[in-house]
């Protein structure tokens, strides 16, 4: 039944798609859809304007419009949902390239001693997408993590011998990936296991910067205390920042 309400409204002009509203929608309403913040249902959006806070263009408003009522009901059954796609996908699926794997990375010392081209990888584990790599991994245990947004990986020549080598690496993009999952997922998996550290590998972009706010709320959501270091690389490929929290 339609009733005339308050409800989100998105003005996709100012919206950048940074995503940082996500996080801060409890009913999960609001996604990033091709590059840009949608309302996924009228009627899992209660109207309070939690979100509106979070965004950095105030490309959210509240206005008051016909609309489906808010269904509580239909909020648990879409969470609930939600959170069943997700343990699929940290299961793998049943798809092989997501299954658990551990494997022997080569050493520096190794590595100095063949050509460039011949050094491997020094990847430790598979998978390496943060939504397929659940806390119950083994190889996550008293591991000096790496999470990585995907552009990284291309930027930033020396990745593998920097910053990879001696890490455990989990990779996504909180622009495109659901960042309520990401918050989850960081929160479970710094409750569960126990870290010795973190380096947060972004690009320069504003987008990337979700990527701190995802972790921060997450170390603060578990009440972690191991060391984080924090890089920003440019588009040039370079070094603009690094420091620890």
């Amino acid at each position: 039944m339609k009733v005339v309400r308050k409800i989100i409204e998105i003005d996709e002009e100012l919206c950048t798609g940074c995503g940082e509203c996500v996080p801060d929608c409890a009913e999960g309403s609001l996604q990033i859809i091709d590059g840009k913040a949608k309302l996924v249902a009228d009627k899992l959006c209660d109207g309070l304007g939690a979100c509106l806070g979070s965004c950095p263009t105030g490309a959210l408003k509240i206005v008051e419009r016909e609309a489906e009522e808010f269904d509580e009901e239909a909020v648990e059954e879409f969470l609930a949902r939600k959170k069943q796609e997700e343990a699929g996908a940290a299961a793998g699926g049943g798809c092989p390239s997501a299954q658990i794997r551990t494997m022997q990375p080569i050493t520096p010392c190794q590595a100095a001693n063949v050509p460039t081209s011949q050094t491997g990888t020094a990847l430790s584990h598979w998978p390496v997408q943060i939504r397929l790599i659940p806390e119950s991994a083994p190889f996550l245990e008293n591991c000096d993590l790496l999470v990585a947004a995907d552009c990284t990986a291309v930027a930033y020549a020396g990745l593998q011998q920097d910053f990879l080598s001696g890490r455990v690496v989990m990779m996504g993009c909180p622009k495109f990936d659901d960042q309520q999952l990401y918050v989850d997922r960081f929160t479970a998996i710094f409750k569960a296991r126990t870290l010795k550290s973190l380096t947060i590998l972004i690009m320069e972009v504003p987008c990337c910067s979700t990527m701190l706010q995802i972790i921060k709320r997450a170390y603060e959501d578990a009440s972690a205390s191991f060391p984080v270091r924090q890089v920003v690389i440019s588009t040039q490929g370079s070094i603009i920042h690094d420091q620890a929290w």
